[in-house]
């Protein structure tokens, strides 16, 4: 049986234990217009959460840090909405979703350079990459507790050139953080698993 539009707001607007921020609203709106599956607007909201965090500790930790945080939360709220076209990818393996979900937010009219993080979310070597993406791409792994040595490591250089301070200095500052952000991600998928794959009905 399809879910009703109920569990869609659910997973968009319900306070989780513990709670997490809700989605930006375009980005909820957008999700109830294509009639996303609900647990793809759970694991946003998760995701969109720890970016939420993320970009916080940099501001505060890095006075003067040029980090654009409305970016990277809208990132972070529509890294994975190219599942809408392969939901597939919702439970199993696969990038379709990646340049999917770019061309169908610029289809939605969002601007190319939000609508990147829907693509490079899982590509932090690529040139070019910038801080933002990647907070995007640490969110999105850290929100249950997996870590990556060469994306943190790319991180923590950025903010050693930010800080001037020690390299050693600043990585220990971030995987404090990151400890800190990972312990909740038991939270954080049982929440996600608590929503079908199934899209709602019309």
């Amino acid at each position: 049986m399809r879910p009703s539009d109920d569990e869609l707001s659910r997973a968009l607007h319900d306070p989780p234990d513990p709670p997490l921020h809700p989605l930006p609203l375009a980005v909820a709106d957008l999700l109830r217009a294509l009639a996303a599956p609900p647990r793809l607007a759970a694991h946003l909201r998760a995701v969109h959460d720890v970016a939420r965090q993320l970009v916080t500790w940099a501001e505060g930790h890095c006075a003067g840090l040029a980090v654009d945080r409305e970016a990277v939360l809208f990132g972070a709220a529509t890294h994975d909405i190219g599942k809408v076209v392969h939901p597939a990818e919702l439970s199993g393996p696969g990038s379709l979703h990646e340049e999917a979900g770019r061309e169908l937010l610029v289809a939605h009219g969002i601007a190319p350079e939000l609508a990147r993080f829907a693509a490079t979310h899982a590509m932090w070597t690529d040139p070019g990459v910038t801080l933002e993406d990647l907070l995007v791409s640490t969110a999105d792994k850290v929100w249950k507790n997996k870590r990556v040595p060469a994306l943190e490591d790319l991180v923590v250089a950025r903010l050693t050139e930010a800080t001037g301070r020690p390299r050693w200095e600043e990585f220990l500052a971030f995987d404090e953080l990151l400890e800190d952000l990972g312990a909740g991600a038991d939270h954080r998928l049982a929440y996600q698993a608590s929503f079908t794959t199934t899209r709602p009905a019309p």
